[in-house]
């Protein structure tokens, strides 16, 4: 697993502003790794990475068991930087019953006559449970903060977003995540980092490989020559809304199997802290268990 260190070095503080240049999207993302060299790190990553998914599965049981907390897991990034495939290989492991998956798309007309909030609080993970946003409330300070013009979509009574209306949507999601994190719920965020050369590598990787053409969207090529834009809003919403009980992780993604050990060792780690217990049964339960056991001994084979 990673060391303490590594794990403070992705983390963004509260109050910390955040620069997307001050984080290598790249595996050498740290001295050490520089050091060890692409092969060994690679390597190693791999052997967090299957350790972690074991650990994973363990931790995810006591979860289940225990009943008292929930995992929200939120995945944010730009386009093709790996949040499908996280999922894919980082919670492979896991027991589907416990484990929800929602990719949020284009907001419908019902939700749209609610607050911003409203469709995704109807999927936070119940207590036993991890949820996972495949996207989550944040595209709503990022792509209209990129595109203003679909404000206008949303029934609001002041459709022209002024500097103060972001700061409020910021506060409007701290709150939330904080009235979730003091009823049970872990969240934990991750922001996939991946370079703008990287990003022209995967959506070309898409158009030369038939059985991914449909993973590529033309809106893909519009969405990236906003990119500074797009590095901007992340920007303004990490810094604002990393917070002490929903922290952000800045994750190299460039390398996915970098990706994916960071993402996997965050979430193990953070679960196994939780200090959870399976339950205790009292003395008339033990009773009942000792004595369904001697009943099924005494059936013959």
């Amino acid at each position: 697993m990673l060391k303490p260190e590594v794990m403070q070095q992705l983390r963004v503080a509260p109050g910390k502003r955040f620069r997307l240049k001050d984080h290598d999207p790249g595996w050498r993302d740290t001295h050490k790794l520089k050091k060890l060299g692409k092969k060994i790190a690679k390597e190693q990553a791999q052997a967090i990475l299957a350790d972690d998914l074991g650990k994973l599965a363990t931790a995810q049981e006591l979860l289940w068991a225990s009943d008292s907390t929930a995992v929200l897991i939120v995945l944010q990034g730009m386009d093709a930087c790996g949040k499908d495939g996280t999922i894919k290989h980082v919670m492979s492991g896991l027991n589907p019953q416990g484990c929800e998956v929602h990719a949020f798309k284009k907001p419908t007309e019902e939700e749209l006559h609610h607050n911003f909030l409203w469709r995704y609080a109807r999927y936070v993970p119940e207590r036993g449970r991890i949820g996972i946003f495949n996207r989550s409330y944040y595209e709503d300070v990022l792509v209209p903060r990129v595109h203003p013009d679909i404000l206008a979509h949303d029934h609001r009574p002041a459709p022209k977003p002024k500097a103060s209306f972001w700061r409020d949507r910021y506060e409007d999601i701290n709150q939330f995540e904080r009235h979730l994190a003091r009823n049970g719920t872990v969240i934990l965020k991750f922001f996939l980092h991946i370079s703008k050369d990287e990003q022209r590598r995967r959506l070309l990787a898409r158009l030369e490989d038939p059985r991914k053409h449909w993973k590529f969207s033309a809106a893909d090529l519009a969405e990236r020559a906003c990119w500074p834009d797009y590095a901007q809003a992340y920007e303004a919403a990490v810094t604002a809304t990393s917070t002490r009980w929903a922290p952000w992780y800045v994750i190299p993604a460039n390398a996915k199997w970098g990706c994916r050990a960071l993402v996997a060792d965050v979430v193990t780690r953070t679960i196994e802290s939780l200090g959870l217990k399976y339950p205790q049964l009292d003395p008339a339960e033990r009773k009942g268990l000792e004595k369904a056991r001697k009943k099924l001994q005494a059936e013959k084979e």
